[in-house]
């Protein structure tokens, strides 16, 4: 199979080691690497963690000045900045070691029309910056910072609307439409990220009806699937095929997910059946396969691999070698969040792949949610704080020697 033009041929790569934190951490200084031990024990206590949350949303409701400590810890961590500008900085640093940044204007969940028009705006910016860069391969978008959750929820169960509703509907819509036709025009792909499962029909077909506009050469608008959903493999295959179909090329991005214990409540107070995987092992299991689909598919889906999971990305360099896809492959990327398993995304652009942070920014106050979920993320994910931990360590002694 060959490579897209101006792509290199595929070669042999070294062995490549994750654990390497020599790699992992050459950006970060001594200082820096204090700082992330810390933040990691605090994040990793589930008592200290969900006291601080806790006291983060109350000090903030009452005006309390402690934006200044929040953006001097975790904000540092896993936000570029409060703005475009200041993430460029941070955008700037990444690319030096060969990485991508993906700007996500981290605001959510707004609930009146100006908030969701000034939304739009702001990711329409972040489309102009990033035209014409290098450094700045995606934009991406959270469907709820365009739309109300309630309509959304509406529209995916089918429920009739109301002359009201469907203006509204129609103004959401015209949202997704205007940020799509503007990632077209300037040849930025853009993400559109996944939502809960009871919302998530309404923005399958807002994606595809943008991906068939749009993706008729090159893959511009990608939808995300969540593999925590047992359902979502066959999603995938089943929209390989209709692309197929219809012509147009698929664009995705996978990840495990991040709403599991909304899912499983909801499921379990309104009695429909859990759409969560019923293990770790099953959601694995069915992430694997999905980047496996893809890459037999790679001459009719792009897709970047979010993940923290280093069996995963293995498995993926794996799969692209077996194929002969070159490392530097226009279609496939591999994708962490800012602040998180540098030893997965340094380690890989090292060896040539394309690897991309998700570089989140915003006012500290509007990003809190983020904030909350990595902190949350860190603390319930078995593992992921000690393996932070172990390889800040791990590096720690090795400067010292």
């Amino acid at each position: 199979m060959s490579a897209p033009a101006g792509t290199a041929a595929p070669t042999r790569p070294r062995t490549i080691d994750l654990q390497d934190t020599r790699i992992a951490f050459a950006h970060k200084s001594d200082r820096d690497l204090w700082q992330a031990y810390w933040l990691f024990r605090i994040i990793g206590n589930p008592t200290l963690s969900g006291a601080g949350q806790a006291f983060t949303k109350a000090a903030l409701a009452l005006r309390l000045p402690i934006s200044g400590l929040i953006k001097a810890t975790i904000f540092r961590q896993f936000c570029g900045g409060e703005t475009i500008d200041e993430s460029l900085d941070t955008a700037a640093k990444l690319a030096r070691s060969g990485i991508g940044t993906i700007l996500d204007h981290s605001v959510e969940g707004a609930d009146d029309e100006g908030a969701l028009d000034h939304t739009v705006e702001e990711v329409l910016r972040t489309i102009a910056v990033a035209k014409g860069r290098t450094d700045i391969p995606f934009c991406v978008f959270k469907p709820t910072g365009i739309a109300r959750v309630e309509i959304l929820e509406k529209v995916s169960a089918k429920t009739t609307l109301s002359p009201e509703e469907q203006a509204e509907w129609q103004r959401a819509q015209a949202r997704m439409a205007r940020i799509c036709a503007a990632a077209a025009e300037a040849g930025v792909p853009t993400l559109v990220d996944a939502e809960e499962s009871w919302i998530q029909d309404a923005i399958d077909e807002l994606v595809a009806a943008m991906m068939e506009r749009y993706n008729t050469k090159r893959a511009l608008i990608y939808n995300t699937v969540q593999l925590y959903r047992h359902d979502r493999l066959a999603f995938l295959k089943r929209s390989t095929e209709e692309a197929r179909s219809k012509g147009y090329l698929l664009g995705v991005k996978l990840v495990r997910g991040a709403y599991m214990e909304k899912e499983r409540e909801r499921a379990a107070e309104k009695g429909y059946r859990d759409p969560i995987q019923p293990d770790k092992a099953a959601c694995d299991r069915d992430y694997d396969e999905a980047l496996r689909w893809c890459v037999e598919h790679v001459d009719r889906v792009s897709f970047v691999a979010g993940t923290h999971n280093e069996q995963s990305s293995l498995l993926l360099a794996r799969l692209m070698e077996e194929r002969g896809i070159a490392h530097d492959d226009t279609r496939v990327w591999f994708s962490q969040l800012l602040g998180m398993s540098d030893n997965i995304s340094y380690n890989l652009a090292a060896s040539g792949y394309r690897v991309a942070k998700y570089v989140p920014y915003g006012p500290v106050k509007e990003v809190l949610p983020y904030l909350i979920r990595r902190a949350a993320e860190n603390t319930s994910v078995k593992g992921q704080t000690g393996r932070e931990l172990g390889l800040i360590l791990a590096e720690r002694k090795r400067r010292k020697r």
